[in-house]
């Protein structure tokens, strides 16, 4: 490239546009402004800016002008005798959506409400200025044929994009020459044993330069909390389960723990649904059918939702609001294996992984954060086990001033808040949730019914800001992070030490 450019003006003198001059010999632009931009920088050429206007398609727009406008495609599949509206938007789908209104305004099709919606050709013939218009602009002429109005209307409907794109004139400069040679950067043996450093161009040292800081790596306190919670559940004798899975079916977030199919937190201004690949594969057919008789009927004490449950609601996938998805599955599978084996072993699990919520972000709410489970299943275990586990938990990570408040979860009973005392914000803030699985939850899984279960979710963020005495959550985990708290935060804590 550079060979070329030099070539080229060493015979024409000058370049008197560079994007013209990069469409002559088949280059990108961007590529020839770099080389000029590398030569100007040691005075071989001279440049001279100017910005132009330049119009471009769009993917959309690109398809158009290959095709034509959706409302000429729309005219065109309208036969002689016409045919309803809803079959044609069918056969052409997005397309047929997107042209049919246009194509009515435009009085090229009309629709007789009285026939049935039958849509009938308007006129005889037609012309797609659309696609001509786009078909100019693609050429490279559109700013010469196509009207300021016509490009702003195409805008309108996001078929061209509109830059100010940066063009140069050429000449040459006070050192050119045909052939660019790199110069020295240091004093080698080479250049000394044949004498060529004689000859040869060095680069000037810049001995104002600071030398480059070196990499290393800093743990932020996300992951310094984080494996302290693992390690404090690892001492407690806990067995960390298997979450390599954001997407989980409702039929785990949700059903399986009792949740009805109408409770909010299942509206998708509080989930996030996913469109594709929109439902899960497959549900184990004998549980799914005990979870429904549970939701619509009740049974193991229970009257149940009294509603008509519907598996094309269980089967939706979901990015995981909680961990518990996990928890439900783990559960499952220990009551599949003490059906085969008929031994009951008392388990203790955890886990730590991410989680979304489609929730406003403020100072102390994210919609994608970190949640930590754990969970004792054993027989006739009570709440005051879980309240003693909490207080042995959080006395091991630092945390001494909890409270617990009553609440309701449709999976736990009884249920309760977790708070501690936030230095930082001065208030008692939320850090996680508890409570005992529900026998509607437990039973149709398999679990013997004397078994019961503790658990409780915590985030990781919350307590870090109270451990770091952060304010603002956003500032600890997302795009606002400030790079440099992570660095000059402590390597280790303390205040565990002080309280022993």
């Amino acid at each position: 490239m550079e060979a070329t450019i030099l070539n080229h003006l060493n015979e024409k003198e000058s370049i008197a546009d560079s994007s013209v001059y990069a469409k002559e010999i088949g280059e990108d632009h961007q590529v020839v402004v770099g080389t000029l931009k590398s030569l100007a920088s040691d005075n071989f050429v001279v440049l001279t800016m100017t910005e132009i206007d330049s119009w471009s398609l769009t993917a959309e727009g690109d398809e158009y002008a290959e095709k034509g406008a959706p409302e000429a495609i729309v005219y065109h599949a309208v036969p002689e005798e016409g045919m309803p509206q809803k079959d044609l938007v069918a056969k052409l789908g997005q397309v047929g959506k997107v042209g049919f209104g246009a194509a009515m305004k435009k009085k090229w099709i009309v629709c007789d409400k009285a026939a049935g919606q039958l849509v009938k050709k308007a006129c005889d013939s037609i012309e797609d200025t659309v696609q001509k218009q786009l078909v100019d602009i693609k050429s490279g002429a559109g700013e010469d044929v196509v009207s300021s109005q016509d490009r702003q209307a195409l805008k309108k409907r996001k078929l061209v994009t509109f830059n100010k794109v940066k063009v140069f004139a050429v000449e040459k400069g006070p050192s050119f020459s045909l052939e660019r040679k790199k110069p020295e950067t240091d004093l080698t043996k080479s250049l000394l044993s044949n004498n060529a450093y004689k000859d040869a161009t060095f680069k000037p040292y810049n001995f104002d330069a600071l030398a480059p800081e070196p990499d290393c790596g800093y743990l932020h306190p996300l992951l310094k909390v984080r494996q302290e919670y693992r390690e404090i559940f690892l001492e407690m004798g806990f067995e960390e389960m298997p979450t390599r899975r954001y997407v989980e079916s409702s039929f785990w977030n949700f059903d399986a723990l009792f949740q009805p199919q109408q409770h909010p937190a299942r509206d998708a201004h509080d989930t996030f649904f996913l469109t594709d690949p929109a439902d899960c594969r497959e549900l184990p057919d004998d549980y799914l059918e005990r979870v429904k008789t549970t939701h619509e009927t009740g049974g193991y004490g229970s009257i149940g939702y009294r509603y008509d449950w519907k598996v094309e609601e269980a089967k939706k996938n979901v990015l995981r609001t909680h961990t518990t998805a996990i928890s439900s599955q783990v559960l499952y599978n220990l009551a599949q294996e003490y059906k085969e084996t008929g031994v009951w072993t008392p388990k203790r699990f955890f886990s730590i992984d991410r989680v979304f919520r489609n929730e406003t972000l403020d100072a102390t709410h994210l919609a994608e954060f970190h949640q930590v489970e754990g969970i004792i299943i054993d027989k006739n275990i009570t709440l005051g086990d879980l309240i003693g586990t909490l207080d042995q938990f959080f006395r091991r990570l630092g945390i001494t001033r909890l409270r617990f408040k009553p609440a309701y979860n449709p999976y736990t009973e009884p249920s309760m808040e977790i708070f501690s005392y936030h230095d930082g914000l001065k208030k008692w803030v939320e850090v996680g949730n508890s409570g005992m699985f529900r026998p509607e939850m437990l039973e149709p899984m398999g679990l013997p019914q004397d078994v019961r279960a503790i658990a409780w979710g915590l985030s990781v963020e919350r307590p870090t800001m109270i451990l770091y005495k952060i304010s603002n959550i956003r500032d600890l985990f997302g795009h606002k992070t400030d790079l440099q708290m992570i660095k000059e935060s402590a390597i280790c804590r303390l205040d565990k030490l002080s309280d022993k």
